[in-house]
């Protein structure tokens, strides 16, 4: 069955890459959102296997849309993995702490990603 992911961020060009590796390479669904709330009401709306959200975006950021999804019964389950340029230690022991799949560091290799993915998310290729 053929994974549906949601790809959340801000950057035009960052989510039409990132769509293109995943579903082109990857052969996944893709569904994307450029801000938070768009993200939180298609997480809501459409059963999704998978998030990759960006960290970085105005107005709600990836920490606040993450917060929201767990407190929802219908996105909880939702595997998360952040996209982000951040890459301090402060923010790794924060991401670690967060409970989420994991973390892919901006700018990232288009042909590796789909892998990155799935093997954050313990997809079989």
């Amino acid at each position: 069955m053929t994974k549906k992911l949601l790809i959340v961020d801000d950057e035009e060009c960052i989510l039409e890459l990132v769509e293109a590796c995943l579903s082109d390479i990857g052969g996944w669904t893709i569904i994307t959102a450029s801000s938070g709330q768009e993200a939180l009401k298609i997480a809501q709306n459409q059963p999704v296997d998978g998030i990759l959200l960006d960290v970085s975006m105005p107005e709600m950021d990836g920490f606040a849309v993450y917060e929201q999804l767990q407190t929802n019964l219908a996105t909880k389950t939702i595997p998360v993995i952040f996209l982000t340029a951040k890459s301090q230690t402060s923010d790794r022991v924060r991401f670690a702490q967060m409970g989420i799949a994991g973390v892919i560091i901006k700018p990232f290799e288009p042909f590796s990603i789909s892998h990155e993915v799935a093997d954050l998310f313990g997809w079989d290729e």
